[in-house]
């Protein structure tokens, strides 16, 4: 814990996995003023196009941030970081902190040599993804899995929705039915919504593994941009989102859940 860090973040995300990496990054530095944004009216960012992607991520990120008008804007999304960072950080002023899946340390972890990687499919497919394993897990063998249902899911189990855990064991099933799957030992949860359901994962594999997500390094790294403050900005607690609250009742209960209770709506022009 960081007790004297003082300034204004604004975590994003299209849904609510980007929650638990705002409260990895309050959880850290209690002093800071958090903001939260989700682009709603874009969601899920994991079936999209990249081209659709790249066209809206600088836009939606320059719009909040000149509406919220944070110190540092983290984007808490795998996804929009594995193909749009640069194309964020080029129509920003401030630092931008994105997200990168966990494939290092789960290397670092792995007693068998076998790892799997659980994401949606537009961060599976990433050459950015497939860089990281090639610059850091070259020694050993990666299972990845994209799944927009565990997005959903995720959402749905934070909301308080009842889901089967058989619904979960299937979900993931491909990674141990693929070749080589019963050594998986390490599992990376490579999309900020899968930390919502780390229990019902956990609960419904078919033998022990570790899980690993990179919500605390993220944190850390935006502690570590944050430019020096005098004073604080704020008591933070905002939640912006691209659509209108009222057709994002979930969202906003999750949201308030979090802490983030003063709700507002992005006008687009």
């Amino acid at each position: 814990m960081i007790e004297n860090k003082h300034g204004k973040v604004l975590v994003f995300d299209s849904g609510m996995g980007g929650l638990t990496v705002a409260r990895e990054i309050q959880a850290l530095a209690p002093a800071l003023s958090v903001d939260y944004a989700a682009d709603s009216g874009f969601f899920p960012y994991g079936d999209k196009s990249d081209d659709a992607l790249r066209e809206r991520l600088p836009y939606i990120a320059k719009k909040l941030v000149d509406a919220a008008r944070p110190d540092v804007f983290v984007i808490a999304c795998n996804t929009a970081s594995t193909l749009a960072l640069d194309d964020v950080r080029a129509v920003l002023d401030i630092p931008v902190v994105g997200t990168v899946p966990a494939i290092k340390p789960a290397a670092a972890l792995t007693r068998t040599g076998v790892i799997g990687l659980l994401a949606t499919p537009g961060t599976v497919r990433r050459a950015y993804t497939a860089q990281l394993i090639e610059d850091f897990a070259s020694e050993v063998r990666v299972i990845l899995h994209g799944s927009v249902e565990l997005v959903r899911m995720a959402e749905q189990t934070a909301s308080g929705e009842a889901i089967s855990m058989d619904a979960f064991r299937m979900a993931q099933a491909p990674l141990f039915e693929a070749e080589g799957g019963d050594d998986i030992d390490t599992i990376v949860l490579a999309c900020t919504h899968f930390p919502l359901i780390r229990g019902e994962l956990a609960a419904t594999v078919p033998h022990a593994v570790t899980f690993v997500d990179s919500g605390e390094a993220i944190a850390r790294q935006t502690l570590r941009v944050l430019p020096d403050q005098s004073g604080t900005a704020g008591r933070g607690g905002q939640v912006w989102l691209s659509s209108s609250p009222a057709r994002q009742k979930r969202l906003v209960e999750v949201c308030r859940r979090f802490g983030f209770t003063d709700v507002r709506e992005l006008t687009e022009e």
